[in-house]
């Protein structure tokens, strides 16, 4: 009997000691108190040797892992002296560079493409007279070539500083230099001054009927930022501004405008403008309604590519007008054919809810600008050297001649 109580006992004391942390206070007999007590005394200690062993091996981490400061700073150390300052020069390229180039979208050259194209355009025509020696109209290409760099840097940085507030409320925009704080208002305008202080450089090697002509278009580079506020087609005063050029280019090589020639090849561009800033502002028209900002994305609506298509014509009309009466051949209209199936199947394509096919159709249109160029240089080829055959030997740069430094 002694035999079967101890163990109903033992039975009892497992049964106590599976449930010591739910009934810790009862006590079913005296060998199964004393039991549990050398247990719990050996549960202590056990628990207390792996505390210690914890914090002990923590210890050991803290005091064996060298920090990363530590690791950088032996790092640069062993480096050589051509690769510490390969790295400064990265690091300063990097924090102190790298931030005026996105301001001005020097790193995203699409849109001085785009400015561009439509002085190459102008420079061209007016070159058909043969009057001009082929390096000068070189030169002058160039020259266009920097401004246009210039004055886009130019009119991104004043977008910017008008539209500080409105980026950092788009999320296509909210990590703009301005609005992360890479640069301070004060260091944009200065940048500001420096870019448009280069351009009137550049500007200042035109004759003086340049001068002013370019000059004016100031007025329209300060104001176009501010059109999506008043107006439901901030996309024509963008137009108006971006395609400038194709009156100025024309006035750089003759010293004056054909408006028979510059007109109808301005308002062409200014469609054309209209046509694939539509496209593009359609990636942010979800945060431009929400704000209150104006475009023609959001006014057209559902009626986007009907009036793409309307845009797509003038152009076409103004381009075959601009050939005519340059007396362009067959090549340029095959040009022209090849840039209507080109911005056509942007039109029928296009995907207006789709961010993505947005900004690849609108950077497709690179291509455009340099299709209407080769159309014209193709179309005008013979009509160029014929009239180099002519005026050879009383070529002059005259009309070409610098206002300032001429």
């Amino acid at each position: 009997m002694f035999k079967s109580s101890l163990q109903s006992c033992r039975f009892l004391n497992l049964s106590y000691f599976v449930r010591q942390f739910t009934s810790p206070k009862t006590v079913l007999c005296l060998y199964g108190q004393n039991h549990l007590r050398n247990h719990k005394y050996r549960f202590r200690n056990a628990r207390i040797y792996s505390t210690q062993s914890d914090r002990h091996r923590q210890k050991a981490v803290i005091e064996t892992t060298t920090p990363k400061i530590v690791l950088d700073k032996i790092k640069e150390e062993k480096m050589l002296p051509e690769e510490k300052i390969e790295s400064g020069l990265s690091l300063l390229y990097q924090e102190k560079i790298m931030p005026y180039i996105r301001l001005a979208r020097w790193d995203r050259p699409i849109g001085v493409y785009l400015l561009y194209w439509p002085c190459a355009w102008s420079i061209s025509l007016a070159s058909l007279s043969g009057t001009v020696p082929p390096t000068t109209t070189a030169q002058t290409a160039l020259l266009f070539l920097v401004g246009a760099g210039l004055m886009r840097g130019a009119g991104c940085t004043i977008n910017d500083l008008w539209d500080r507030d409105v980026d950092a409320q788009v999320e296509r925009t909210k990590d703009r230099p301005l609005v992360s704080g890479a640069i301070t208002q004060r260091q944009a305008i200065g940048f500001l001054a420096m870019q448009l202080s280069l351009a009137l450089g550049v500007l200042l090697q035109l004759n003086c009927y340049s001068v002013v002509l370019g000059a004016s278009s100031l007025v329209l580079v300060i104001i176009y930022p501010l059109a999506k506020r008043f107006t439901n087609y901030p996309q024509l005063f963008l137009g108006a501004t971006f395609n400038w050029g194709a009156l100025l280019g024309y006035s750089a090589i003759c010293g004056s405008m054909d408006l028979s020639v510059c007109l109808p090849l301005y308002i062409s561009a200014m469609a054309w403008t209209v046509l694939y800033d539509t496209i593009y502002a359609h990636q942010d028209k979800q945060d431009d309604a929400r704000l209150g900002i104006k475009s023609t994305a959001l006014t057209f609506g559902d009626h986007t590519k009907p009036a793409l298509t309307a845009s797509l014509a003038v152009s076409l009309c103004g381009l075959t007008l601009a050939g005519v009466n340059a007396g362009l051949n067959g090549w340029y209209y095959t040009g022209l054919g090849v840039y209507m199936l080109h911005a056509g199947r942007q039109i029928y394509t296009l995907n207006p809810d789709n961010p993505t096919d947005c900004a690849d159709k609108f950077k497709s249109n690179s291509m455009v600008g340099l299709i209407i160029l080769l159309g014209i240089l193709a179309g005008g080829y013979q009509q160029y050297l014929d009239n180099r055959e002519k005026h050879k030997g009383t070529e002059t740069i005259d009309a070409t001649r610098s206002c300032v430094f001429g």
